[in-house]
């Protein structure tokens, strides 16, 4: 049948194969036209986020769309790198050297964020050190600045985030899976872990009516320098064959989890021990 209003054969088959180009072109505008993620326009501070751990968290939340503070004791070299790498992927961060065992320099840490950004949704307390050794052979120096700095250094942080982090925000402060584990020679290092639990669980009821979830997160075994040095390949590989998926867990890992916290899906979660540790425990 033929008539005015028929559309010609060729134009049906030219329009059914520019069909999948189409909705190519149109898939990827709608990528980069979408809604903006819920975290634009936000800030997150991390400290000891110079490498491990916290620069993985610092890199993943700026790509969510936080302005970041990276922060550092020594590694001066290694945070501007971490800040170089997010300003490349064009987000926005700073570093600052502070030790988080010094009180007045946690203070200024977050005085400087309040300078370039205006204020703190997220606060990221993962600075940390580990000494190992039985009891009998611990020294004082040893466990007194993994007190200083795990336990007091985050307490310091979590004091000054109850006083800075805007309504609706996160704290989330690192414990650890050692709190479970308890292998010998960890005794005074988990001791200063299983601090942030009951820190994370306290502060979520002080801020109650502020919409603030504060968590704990306890990773497992991860491939970072906290974890491998003065461990020879040997244990390394024993402490993976321990774990269902047979490998450490990546600093990624454990920022993925982080990020999921601080989404807007973990709002419910809020005074709580997050164990991510592939199942090691």
């Amino acid at each position: 049948m033929s008539g005015q209003n028929e559309v010609p054969r060729r134009t049906v088959l030219a329009a059914v194969a520019m069909a999948p180009v189409a909705l190519a072109i149109g898939t990827a505008r709608a990528q980069t036209t979408g809604p903006e993620p819920a975290s634009r326009g936000k800030v997150a501070l991390v400290t000891g986020s110079s490498r491990g751990i916290g620069a993985a968290t610092a890199k993943r939340l700026a790509r969510d769309g936080y302005a970041v503070t990276v922060n550092c004791e020594k590694n001066l070299d290694l945070a501007a790198g971490v800040v170089r790498e997010i300003e490349a992927g064009g987000g926005r961060a700073i570093w600052v050297q502070a030790d988080v065992s010094d009180p007045s320099a946690v203070q200024r840490l977050f005085e400087e964020n309040e300078r370039a950004f205006g204020g703190v949704d997220v606060v990221v307390s993962n600075a940390g050190i580990m000494r190992l050794a039985p009891f009998r052979d611990m020294t004082d120096a040893d466990f007194s600045r993994m007190v200083d700095v795990n336990q007091k250094g985050s307490f310091y942080v979590l004091r000054e985030a109850a006083r800075r982090v805007r309504d609706g925000g996160r704290i989330i402060t690192l414990s650890s899976s050692i709190t479970l584990l308890r292998s010998p020679t960890y005794g005074a290092y988990a001791a200063t872990k299983g601090a942030q639990e009951l820190f994370a669980n306290v502060l979520a009821k002080e801020l109650e009516g502020r919409m603030i979830s504060v968590n704990a997160m306890a990773p497992g075994v991860v491939n970072t320098t906290l974890f491998t040095d003065g461990k020879t390949p040997e244990q390394i590989a024993g402490f993976a064959a321990r774990t269902p998926h047979k490998r450490l867990g990546e600093p990624e890992d454990i920022a993925d989890t982080i990020a999921a916290l601080c989404s807007t899906e973990g709002t419910w979660i809020n005074g709580q021990t997050v164990f991510a540790n592939g199942g090691i425990v």
